[in-house]
C-alpha cells in the first residue's frame, strides 16, 4: 500500500507535536497500518517563522485550498483553532472527500452534529478524540470500550488551567488573582483567561462527553455553567476545615431518560479520587450500569499528549481506509433530548452565611430549611472578631435544586442574615 498523505491546518503547539510524532513513530505507524505516513502540506500564516520541528519549505502554504482541495491529500488534520472560518474549511474538506481529524472542542461543541452528518454523507471519517482531555482516550473509551454498557454519570476535571489555580489556592493558601497571574506566566492560562476560569472551556467538553455518553443531541446552551473567578481563599479554607477539596467539576448524569449537564466549583471529600488530581492534570469518572466505576486520568493539555490523541485518530482513519469502511463510524443519537427540571436535580450544597450573632438568629435560618424538608449534614458557626456578626457554614443533605434556590431567595430577606457569601455543590458523599 502506498503512502498515506496528510495535510495540516495549523502548526502551533499541537501541530508541531503531530509532525514530531509522525516523524519519530514512523516504524510504529508502518506496523499499525502497513504503509508510511507523509505530511504533504501544512497551512501556516508565516512561511518564514522559526519552527519547533524541521519541515521543508515547499511543504508550507498560506493558501488553505492547497490542503483541503489537494487531490494528493487523504486526511486533513485541523489544529488551527477558531470556529466559524474553520467550520467552513472542514465542510469543504469533507465535501472534497477528505477524512478529517480535529482537536477543536469549540468547533465540535457547537457544530459537531452538523459536521458528523456531512462526513457520513460523503463517506468520510471525522474523529475528534483530542478535543476533550488532551492525551486521555476518553471519547474512544465511551464509543468503543464501553459501547455495550449504559452510562449513567460522567464526572470529572476537564480543564487544566482551573485545576492548576485551585490546587495552588488549596495547597498554598494563595489568593485567586495571584495564582491566575502565575498560571499566565507559566503558559497554563491565556492572556484573556475568561474561557477557562468562567467554565466555558469545560462546558464545551462536557457537551461533547454528554452527547457521546448518553447518545443524545446535547447543545452547549444545555450546560449550566459557573466559573471559579468568585472563589475566595475563605471558601477554600472552610471547605478544608470540613474535610473537602474544591475542584471545577463537570457533571453529566442521566436518570429515567432525563439528563443534567453542569460545570461548577464543587466540593469533594478529601478521600475522593478526583480530590487527588492536581495541577494541570485531568481526570474523568464514568459510571456504567454494568461496569460500575471507571476513572481516566492523565495530562489534559500540552503538545505531545494532545498530539498523541490526534495521531491515534489518524491511525483509526488509516485502518478504516484499509478496510474500506470510512464514514460508517458516526452513529446518530439514539434518544430524544430530555433535560431535568430543577425539581428533579438533587445534590448536596455548601452554604456560607454572615448573620447577626444574637439569640434566635440560627433558629430563624434553620426553620427556613426545615420548612422545605432540607436537613443539614455539617454545621460550623464562628463569631467574627470585633463585630456582632457570626460566620455560619452549612453542608446540606441532598435537596432539590428548586428548593435550594427558593431557600436562598428567602435567606436574603431574613432580617438576621447580613449576607449569603457563597454556595457550592457538594459531590461524592456516599452513593452517586
Amino acid at each position: 500500500m502506498e503512502a498515506i498523505h496528510v495535510g495540516l491546518l495549523g502548526l502551533g503547539t499541537v501541530g508541531s507535536g503531530v509532525v514530531k510524532i509522525i516523524e519519530d513513530h514512523q516504524d510504529k505507524l508502518m506496523h499499525q497500518v502497513g504503509c508510511p505516513v507523509k505530511v504533504k502540506k501544512v497551512l501556516v500564516k508565516n512561511m518564514d517563522k522559526e519552527r519547533q520541528v524541521h519541515i521543508e519549505k515547499e511543504v508550507f502554504t498560506t493558501n488553505v485550498d492547497d490542503v483541503i482541495k489537494n487531490p494528493d491529500i487523504d486526511v486533513v488534520i485541523e489544529v488551527m483553532g477558531g470556529v466559524e472560518e474553520t467550520r467552513q474549511h472542514l465542510i469543504e474538506a469533507l465535501k472534497a472527500k477528505k477524512h478529517v481529524v480535529t482537536a477543536n472542542k469549540d468547533l465540535m461543541a457547537v457544530y459537531g452534529t452538523e459536521l458528523l452528518s456531512i462526513a457520513t454523507e460523503n463517506g468520510c471519517d471525522l474523529f475528534y478524540e483530542a478535543s476533550v482531555a488532551g492525551g486521555i482516550p476518553i471519547l474512544r473509551s465511551l464509543v468503543d470500550g464501553l459501547a455495550s454498557d449504559r452510562i449513567t454519570k460522567m464526572m470529572g476535571i476537564v480543564n487544566g488551567t482551573t485545576n492548576f489555580i485551585l490546587t495552588k489556592m488549596t495547597k498554598l493558601g494563595s489568593a485567586y488573582d495571584e495564582v491566575l497571574k502565575e498560571a499566565q506566566d507559566l503558559g497554563y492560562a491565556e492572556a484573556d483567561p475568561t474561557s477557562d476560569v468562567e467554565g466555558l472551556d469545560a462546558a464545551r467538553k462536557m457537551a461533547i462527553l454528554a452527547r457521546l455518553g448518553f447518545s443524545m443531541h446535547v447543545d452547549l446552551e444545555d450546560v449550566k455553567v459557573k466559573g471559579i473567578s468568585s472563589v475566595t481563599d475563605d471558601d477554600i479554607g472552610y471547605s478544608k476545615r470540613l474535610g473537602y477539596t474544591m475542584k471545577l467539576i463537570g457533571i453529566a448524569q442521566r436518570e429515567n431518560g432525563k439528563i443534567e449537564v453542569a460545570v461548577e466549583p464543587t466540593l469533594l471529600p478529601e478521600s475522593h479520587p478526583l480530590a487527588a488530581v492536581n495541577d494541570e492534570y485531568n481526570a474523568v469518572y464514568v459510571y456504567g450500569e454494568a461496569v460500575g466505576e471507571t476513572m481516566f486520568y492523565g495530562p489534559g493539555a500540552g503538545s505531545l499528549p494532545t498530539a498523541t490523541s490526534v495521531v491515534s485518530d489518524l491511525v483509526g482513519v488509516m485502518k478504516n481506509m484499509r478496510l474500506d469502511v470510512n464514514g460508517r463510524s458516526a452513529v446518530a443519537p439514539q434518544f430524544e433530548k430530555q433535560l431535568k427540571s430543577p425539581e428533579h436535580i438533587y445534590a448536596q450544597h455548601f452554604l456560607r452565611i454572615t448573620a447577626k450573632d444574637q439569640v434566635g438568629a440560627f433558629s430563624n435560618i434553620t426553620s427556613l430549611f426545615s420548612e422545605r424538608g432540607v436537613s443539614f449534614e455539617k454545621i460550623l458557626q464562628l463569631p467574627i472578631k470585633n463585630s456582632n456578626l457570626a460566620e455560619i457554614v452549612i453542608v446540606t443533605h441532598k435537596a432539590a435544586q428548586s428548593d435550594f434556590e427558593e431557600i436562598l431567595q428567602h435567606l436574603n430577606d431574613l432580617e438576621v442574615v447580613e449576607e449569603v457569601k457563597s454556595t457550592y455543590r457538594v459531590e461524592g458523599n456516599g452513593s452517586i
